[in-house]
């Protein structure tokens, strides 16, 4: 008799982005005249940028030719990609990444789900709290994480780091050493980030404790501090440590093309064993590589002119994040992030707890947000907004806060 896989069955009620669209669909339908303003899920409004579309059309019109013709991308990614990423986004900011080092996906959010395939079923994980679901959420799947408790919200197994406003929302090290440790920065909730000799503490401690950071930079291309590291490989010793995910999805709009990558140096090394070679071996069994035209859609991110037309896009989200953090503040608000990356975290008023004022805004100012505590118990009684709305979205929301 076939059986489900029981550790499914640990997680807590649905993933946190279906439960806030059933809520939204629910009041919609019910209020068919009002105008709802999504400011919850990170998802983009600005169009691809027209370079990035001239070189798509080429890309298409490639495919319908015989001697340009593409099949099956390359395990890795097409070398034309990876070769330009190494340069321009490591290379060039004196990190020593080599092209091969570097495994072409269909974005981060995969690969941060996927990764723990190559690690131990007994190791032990740290995350911090609040936290992306899908870094816990794939290790519960994974049986790595042991039983929920609902009363304080945490699985038994897991390292919780609690992030909060008394340790400027940067986990501290915690007491019982973890075998993995996810680290997210900038952060997505809390859009906060964290400085080169912070992080450079953590390499250090990795090391020492023979652990292995989990990095999510989706959103460096947000930062604009310069003493705010874009990628782990700026610390010494990270490629004996750390495994880097990065994504086209914000800083291109490629929400809807999908494509990211991960970085494995090779000089890390478990048991004698390179982790390189693991996630290759998974990657080409598992994974049949991102579409060619969406590789070279990547590529021409690259480019000067591509680069200058994404600059602006990203420009365009962090003057709404602008918007919002002064819009919040001057109604009275508590309010960390939106500075060097497109998430605003918000204390949530008169000690309502995330879910109550998730109700208040959808039903009083038809706004959507996320609630906090859906990243974690220490998310409760914050709130997240994200800028990637229209500007005239975000303009009229925060005039709706302000009549609340």
């Amino acid at each position: 008799m076939a059986k489900v896989n029981g550790d499914y069955l640990k997680l807590p009620g649905s993933y946190l982005f279906s439960t806030i669209g059933k809520k939204v669909r629910e009041y919609q339908a019910a209020n068919p005249d009002k105008k709802v303003i999504r400011l919850g899920i990170g998802d983009v409004t600005q169009p691809i940028a027209p370079k990035i579309i001239e070189v798509l059309h080429e890309a298409v019109d490639e495919m319908g030719h015989a001697e340009t013709f593409k099949g099956y991308a390359p395990d890795l990614g097409y070398e034309f990609l990876r070769d330009v990423i190494a340069k321009k986004d490591y290379q060039d900011r004196g990190c020593y990444i080599n092209a091969d080092e570097i495994f072409i996906s269909d974005g981060a959010k995969c690969d941060c789900g996927n990764i723990q395939e190559i690690f131990s079923r007994d190791n032990t994980i740290a995350v911090c709290d609040p936290v992306y679901p899908v870094y816990v959420d794939s290790n519960v799947m994974a049986g790595r994480t042991g039983e929920y408790d609902p009363a304080t919200e945490r699985f038994k197994d897991v390292i919780y780091m609690p992030c909060t406003k008394d340790n400027g929302f940067i986990p501290e090290f915690p007491k019982q050493v973890p075998d993995l440790i996810y680290l997210c920065f900038p952060n997505n909730p809390t859009g906060m980030v964290i400085t080169k000799d912070r992080l450079q503490e953590w390499v250090d401690y990795a090391n020492m404790n023979g652990s292995v950071i989990l990095y999510d930079a989706a959103y460096e291309s947000f930062i604009s501090d310069d003493n705010v590291p874009h990628s782990i490989y700026e610390c010494e010793g990270a490629r004996t440590c750390a495994i880097e995910f990065r994504s086209f999805s914000k800083t291109a709009g490629f929400t809807g093309l999908r494509l990211g990558f991960t970085v494995i140096p090779k000089d890390l090394v478990l048991e004698g064993t390179a982790l390189h070679g693991l996630w290759a071996r998974r990657h080409g069994t598992k994974y049949n590589g991102a579409p060619y035209i969406i590789q070279k859609a990547g590529a021409a991110c690259y480019t000067d002119e591509g680069r200058k037309q994404i600059n602006e896009q990203i420009a365009f989200y962090m003057g709404n994040a602008k918007i919002i953090r002064e819009g919040l503040s001057g109604a009275g608000f508590e309010v960390y992030g939106g500075q060097n990356a497109p998430y605003i975290w918000l204390k949530a008023p008169d000690n309502l707890t995330s879910w109550e004022f998730f109700d208040l805004l959808l039903n009083k100012a038809n706004i959507v947000g996320t609630p906090g505590s859906g990243f974690g118990p220490s998310g409760e009684h914050y709130f997240r907004l994200t800028a990637f709305g229209s500007r005239e979205d975000t303009l009229e929301a925060m005039e709706r806060i302000r009549n609340l």
